[in-house]
């Protein structure tokens, strides 16, 4: 059960003075069975002297997500937001897998109009469908079960598509990056997501964090130093499993959510409008830390009378003592 750290900074910087700024943030880590929040605090402060936590206004969405909105009413050229929280992961129970591949396949198509999953099972239309749909032909197979695909596919993305900053944007489309063959973990999960949806598999978009490995000599974990975006496959029998294509991994207790949705667009974790010049720098930063061990608190003794000790006589001397008690035996004897 490992526990961490975690600051999240948003920092805006504006060529001229803005004023009027109407915000959204989702930095909200969710808590459930596998994640528990010790402490969350976001802060948010701008060049016009103003720090405002208390006036963040907090609501919960359609997929769950802890949404908070604020409003800067006062010129301001720099915005800040900070986010802060000790969270401790649980490892997931890993799906026993044992029905029949056709069993889980028709419990998928049973889902097909139930509202708790159409979202997650909307396709995409591009031009290069064509193509997707024969690399999916050549890839999975209803003789094997979905979990079995979804792994596949999984792997596949992160085989076929190069990890590369700065060739894609939070923007570009599926279309884009199915050409390129490259970009970032947004990139990889809104593929993998396609890709499993062609096949029936519902898929939701997951924002969050992937957390540092403590053991020496593991595999460079891509993501750290920002948000990280990953997908939830729905496994018949099981529930939502995580799958992190960008590191061809299964999500566990290295990972922290922070939203749900259909896409990046609903679990953006900063965004909004204001008035003003629309030229302005945005610098994103995330440091993850293990958080050092809570230590017990000694227990609390209940109040006692003090008594004072007094010194302890030195002990006598033994041959004294054998003189003193002849002398008085002689005494005895003489009285006699």
């Amino acid at each position: 059960m490992p526990s961490y750290t975690i600051k999240h900074i948003t920092r805006y910087s504006y060529a001229a003075e803005v004023v009027d700024g109407a915000n959204q943030i989702m930095l909200y880590p969710l808590p459930d069975e596998r994640l528990q929040v010790a402490r969350h605090e976001v802060c948010v402060s701008s060049d016009s002297g103003n720090r405002f936590s208390p006036a963040i206004d907090t609501y919960v969405d359609a997929f769950g997500n802890t949404v908070g909105v604020f409003t800067v009413l006062e010129p301001h050229t720099v915005l800040v937001i900070e986010s802060s929280a000790d969270v401790t992961t649980h490892p997931i129970q890993f799906p026993m897998d044992e029905e029949p591949a056709a069993q889980q396949w028709q419990d998928l198509r049973s889902r097909q109009l139930d509202p708790a999953f159409i979202d997650f099972l909307a396709l995409e239309d591009f031009k290069s469908l064509a193509d997707v749909k024969t690399t999916l032909s050549q890839l999975t197979s209803e003789a094997e079960k979905p979990l079995k695909n979804a792994l596949v596919l999984s792997e596949y993305v992160f085989e076929h598509f190069n990890y590369r900053q700065g060739v894609t944007n939070i923007e570009t489309p599926v279309e884009e990056i199915w050409q390129l063959k490259a970009g970032v973990c947004q990139d990889f999960a809104h593929i993998l997501q396609a890709l499993l949806r062609q096949i029936g598999i519902p898929a939701r978009y997951i924002s969050g964090y992937v957390c540092p490995k403590k053991e020496e000599g593991e595999a460079e974990v891509r993501g750290i130093g920002a948000t990280h975006a990953w997908v939830e496959a729905y496994i018949p029998f099981y529930g939502w499993l995580g799958l992190d294509p960008t590191n061809n991994t299964i999500v566990n207790d290295g990972h922290v959510r922070m939203a749900i949705g259909r896409n990046f667009p609903d679990c953006t974790p900063v965004k909004g409008t204001y008035k003003g010049i629309g030229t302005h720098k945005l610098h994103v930063s995330v440091q993850i830390d293990f958080a050092a061990p809570v230590q017990a608190e000694a227990p609390t003794l209940a109040p006692a009378p003090v008594y004072a000790v007094p010194d302890p006589e030195m002990p006598a001397n033994s041959f004294r003592l054998y003189q003193e008690q002849q002398q008085r035996h002689q005494q005895q004897q003489q009285q006699q």
